[in-house]
């Protein structure tokens, strides 16, 4: 079996060498960089399965670097900063930042959110879901293809996971944690601000008005829901709870690359 390769770019040497002891401990294949140039030549020469990215750094910082490779890729992306400030990981975040890890941090947690973000799109659901529909908002669970009146609609894959998730529940209120669980992962609790950010990247791309969402609404402080479908397909039942063997499944569904 090939190892997964990890891209590991950070300016304190000893930060990438403890990053990577543990994650070669863990079976992965590692290569450093200690400035953004390096980590863009390293990108550009070379394929991997993740990007651990720092922000402050010389040359093009963390934010710079992350919006180049969006620009081209899809590559899973956690960025790992000491800044730990709402607007830095929301900035991250909308720039398409997979997963946010904020300095300092255990080995056990980071290696977690590493397994996380690798294992997406290895699994295989048991069953096809029959697609949600509702006034011209198709999203294909088979396919992981979201649709606004029959035309494809470029989604990465986190943001089809939530708005498979929400789909799944159609016509119900989801928690803000009950998202967070079971696209990010159950060792997630508090980070309410990455579904906040991933569900305004999904109405900038499926709403006509984002002020007046007809789609995805929010119930402040709660949590959020979509409309039940105009005309739901047989067998299409709301997953009620998040289970291990559901959150895998909604992984899956996620495994859409942007």
């Amino acid at each position: 079996m090939n190892q997964q390769r990890i891209l590991i770019v950070d300016d304190e040497e000893p930060m990438r060498r403890l990053i990577a002891t543990n994650l070669k401990a863990s079976g992965y294949r590692i290569t450093t960089a200690p400035d953004g140039n390096e980590a863009l030549q390293l990108l550009d020469e070379h394929q991997f399965d993740l990007l651990l990215l720092d922000i402050n750094m010389p040359g093009p910082n963390g934010f710079e670097v992350l919006a180049k490779v969006r620009s081209y890729a899809s590559t899973p992306i956690l960025m790992v900063s000491c800044r730990t400030r709402e607007r830095d990981r929301a900035g991250a975040l909308d720039l398409g930042a997979d997963d946010y890890l904020s300095k300092p941090f255990g080995v056990l947690e980071l290696v977690a959110r590493v397994k996380a973000l690798l294992r997406r799109g290895s699994y295989r659901p048991a069953r096809a879901l029959p697609p949600y529909r509702y006034r011209g908002l198709e999203v294909d669970f088979g396919s992981r293809i979201v649709r606004m009146d029959r035309i494809e609609v470029h989604v990465t894959r986190r943001e089809f996971a939530v708005l498979a998730y929400l789909a799944c529940n159609a016509g119900k209120v989801m928690l803000h944690r009950q998202v967070l669980q079971a696209v990010w992962g159950g060792e997630y609790g508090d980070e309410f601000d990455f579904v906040r950010t991933f569900v305004q990247r999904i109405r900038a791309k499926v709403e006509p008005d984002r002020k007046v969402p007809q789609y995805v609404l929010t119930y402040p402080g709660v949590g959020y829901r979509m409309p039940a479908a105009d005309t739901p397909a047989p067998g299409h039942t709301g997953l009620t709870g998040v289970t291990a063997t559901q959150r895998m499944a909604l992984l899956t569904l996620g495994a859409v690359e942007q």
